[in-house]
This record gives C-alpha cells, sequence and structure tokens, in this order.
C-alpha cells in the first residue's frame, strides 16, 4: 500500500488542480497516482482540509494499487508526502478507508489455489485480531451441526471444506439496540458446479468472493476508527467445485430455520450460501439491520453496468442510509424494486422456493432471499458488475475493485 504523510510545504511540490467535489476530488487524484514517477513524490497539499483531503488520499492509494506476483513487477510510486497538509484527522480518515479498500482488493484477486475457505477464515482472524475484531472461524462440523444446509452443499464437491467466519466488534459502552450485522457471500471459487461455467465466464471466478472481503474490510475500517457500536460481519465460504460429490439440480436443500430450496442451477450458489448465514443472522444475532452484499448475477451487470450496484431493501429507511453512503464513498447504488408479482416464478413443487427462477434474474434471487431475512430490515447489495474491472482506469485496477468496503464502513458509522 501507497504511505502518504504529511510534510512542510515545500516550494519544489508538484501543484495539482483540484476540483471542490470530493468525490472529482478522488477520482483525479486516482489518476494523478498513475503519472508518479517510482519512489517518491512530493505533492502541494497546502489548503486541503476535511473531506477533500480524505478524497485526495484515497484516489492517490487506490489509484497506486497494483497486485502482481511477477517476480519483476512494474515499478510505481512508493510514497507520496502532502507538503503543508494540516488536517491530520482527514487524512488519517483517507488512509483508513483506502486502506479497506486495498485489504478488501488483495483477499479478492488472490489465486483460488491458495484461497481456500481455511486460508481466508485464517487470514480473517490473522488480520482482524490487530484491530480488537473477535473471530471465531466455524468447520465443517459445526456448519453440520446448526443446519447450514446451503453451506455444505455448495462446497460439498471441493477437497477444502466449507467454512463459516463470524466476526464481531464489541467495544465498551455500545449500545444493545444497535447491532448491524454484515454478511458477504464467500465463494472462494466458482466453476458453476454441474452446471458448469464457460471457460471465458469461470477465469475471474477467484473475485466470487468479493462481498466477503467487502465486509471483513469494512467491520476492519470500524474498528480502527473505534465506532461505538456492536458490528458483526459474516462470511459463508465454500468452494463451488464440480466433482463426484458435489450437489446436483433436483436436489432439495434445507437451510438454517428449516426453509427448503430446490436446486434449479448448481450456479446460482451465492443465494444458497447466504440464505444460510442470513437464516442465522436472523435468528442467533439480534440485529438491528442486516446487509449482506455479493457478485450475485449477470443479470444485475446488464441492468446497471460495470460502475453501480444493485440495491434492494425492505426498509426505506435502510435503503436511504446506503444510498447516502454509496454517493458519499464514491461506490453509487441504484435501487430496485421487489414487486410481490413476481414471486410466484419462485414456486417449486417440492419447496419453498426453487433457487434458480430465471429473469427478471436480480430481482428473482433478491425475492429468494428475503425470507431468510424474517422481520429485520433487510438490504441486499448486488455487486456483480462494480466488484471487477476490467482494464485499469483512474482509482480502478484490472481485477476486483473492493466495491463495497468503504460503503460500508460509512454506512456503519453514520448510525453511531
Amino acid at each position: 500500500m501507497l504511505t502518504v504523510r504529511p510534510a512542510p510545504p515545500s516550494d519544489d511540490a508538484t501543484r495539482v488542480e483540484l476540483p471542490h467535489d470530493p468525490g472529482e476530488v478522488r477520482r483525479t487524484a486516482g489518476q494523478v497516482a498513475r503519472d508518479l514517477p517510482p519512489g517518491r513524490s512530493r505533492v502541494d497539499a497546502r489548503g486541503l482540509t476535511g473531506a477533500r483531503l480524505s478524497a485526495f488520499v484515497e484516489g492517490l492509494v487506490l489509484g497506486s494499487y497494483r497486485y502482481s506476483l511477477a517476480t519483476a513487477p512494474e515499478p510505481g510510486p512508493d510514497a507520496v508526502e502532502l507538503c503543508g497538509a494540516t488536517d491530520d484527522a482527514a487524512l488519517q480518515r483517507g488512509l483508513r478507508a483506502a486502506g479497506s479498500t486495498v485489504w478488501a482488493r488483495d483477499l479478492a484477486n488472490t489465486r483460488a489455489a491458495q484461497k481456500t475457505p481455511h486460508w481466508l477464515g485464517t487470514q480473517a482472524a490473522r488480520e482482524l485480531a490487530q484491530a480488537g475484531v473477535e473471530v471465531l472461524v466455524r468447520d465443517e462440523q459445526w456448519l453440520q451441526d446448526n443446519g447450514f444446509g446451503g453451506v455444505l452443499a455448495v462446497g460439498g464437491g471441493s477437497a477444502s471444506p466449507p467454512r463459516l467466519i463470524e466476526a464481531r466488534w464489541r467495544p465498551r459502552g455500545a449500545p444493545q439496540d444497535v447491532h448491524p450485522v454484515l454478511v458477504g457471500k464467500g465463494i472462494t471459487f466458482d466453476t458453476g458446479g454441474i452446471n458448469r461455467k464457460p471457460g471465458s465466464a469461470m477465469t475471474a471466478m477467484f473475485t466470487d468472493m468479493a462481498g466477503g472481503a467487502a465486509v471483513l474490510s469494512a467491520i476492519r475500517a470500524v474498528a480502527e476508527a473505534k465506532v461505538p457500536i456492536r458490528v458483526s460481519a459474516l462470511v459463508p465460504a465454500a468452494e463451488n467445485a464440480l466433482s463426484g460429490s458435489s450437489y446436483r439440480p433436483g436436489d432439495v436443500v434445507r437451510h438454517v430455520g428449516g426453509r427448503t430450496s430446490e436446486i434449479g442451477n448448481t450456479d446460482a450458489e451465492g443465494r444458497v450460501v447466504l440464505a444460510d448465514a442470513l437464516a442465522y443472522a436472523a435468528a442467533r444475532l439480534r440485529p438491528s439491520a442486516l446487509v449482506d452484499i455479493a457478485t450475485l448475477t449477470g443479470a444485475m451487470k446488464i441492468a446497471l453496468g460495470v460502475g453501480i450496484g444493485g440495491l434492494f431493501a425492505t426498509s426505506d429507511e435502510l435503503a436511504e442510509g446506503l444510498l447516502t453512503a454509496g454517493e458519499t464513498t464514491g461506490e453509487p447504488l441504484w435501487r430496485l424494486p421487489m414487486p410481490v408479482e413476481y414471486e410466484s416464478l419462485l414456486d417449486s413443487p417440492v419447496a419453498d422456493a426453487i433457487n434458480a427462477p430465471g429473469n427478471p434474474g436480480g430481482i428473482t434471487a433478491a425475492l429468494f432471499l428475503r425470507p431468510f431475512a424474517g422481520d429485520v430490515p433487510w438490504a441486499h447489495l448486488d455487486v456483480a458488475g462494480p466488484a471487477r474491472a476490467a482494464k485499469d482506469d483512474g482509482m480502478l485496477s484490472q481485477g476486483a475493485t473492493g466495491f463495497g468496503a468503504r460503503l460500508l464502513a460509512s454506512w456503519v458509522e453514520s448510525l453511531a
């Protein structure tokens, strides 16, 4: 991660013309970072304070991000001195937000040969402990004992058993009536299972746990900021592999709480694992709000493109809070409906619902998930488009974008 630190004013620092809007500052800074020479640079930051300084720091760090395992990676900037910057609190906010996104990108960009569900749990426990977050990594026996039929079904075809990662931020004196729970899809690789993906569609599926990376990174940022409310993050982690023990089309899965799903397509696996985690959260964690985030449907990518995430919500207040957080952090969302007229598309002759009811794909996926949240205010973020970037562009680098980490952290902070 790029080192950014304040420095005294200097006449030889590079001057950058910055717009007034923090979002535009963030984007401009991303391009500035791409143009910086290797090594250390000095940038004039006199008069830059508050949200604009935080945005500038975020843009510099994210624009300089590179993920490479090459023996001789392309050189880039190592450090930036912000000459004349005096608002240390704003600078630290920017570093904290950018750091959460960098970790989310690193987790999602790690290739699946290394990134098993066990590895993901180990990384979460190691990293989050440094921020004071407790992490429990539940193994396959615990999943069996607690009725996680969806996670076990999806992970059943892999040599790497599934896990449930549960992270808890519990500051002293936190109010008991505020407890947001974040749930992130943690499919460490998605072959599609028996309904196998085409080869070209499978190549980037090491990033199919980008939602899980976002919620882990968000709770880290919340803890680092010492936000005075309780927060939990859940990542149902599994590899959707193809083998003789894979779950099959036509199988009926029983989830946490007893609700059943007929499997119409093994490649609609994200909602199957999220269902377990949502039901567990609603029944056991007493959340004041539930928010899940997932690279869930290609339909959402078609509907909104690669720059905007889809938002579904059962609460207008919750939806507005998330929309505002997305606008603030430059991770925009667009709210879509969940019309009751489409619920019949999920009908199954043998189960409570079928997991692959067809188009409109993003909406029917949200309708599939909604019952598992029970009566808890719930929102679903489908980020299949903005979670990945096909090329370097401004703050984005080819591969995982970390979309949602800053958005969720900002939303949680707004609840305090």
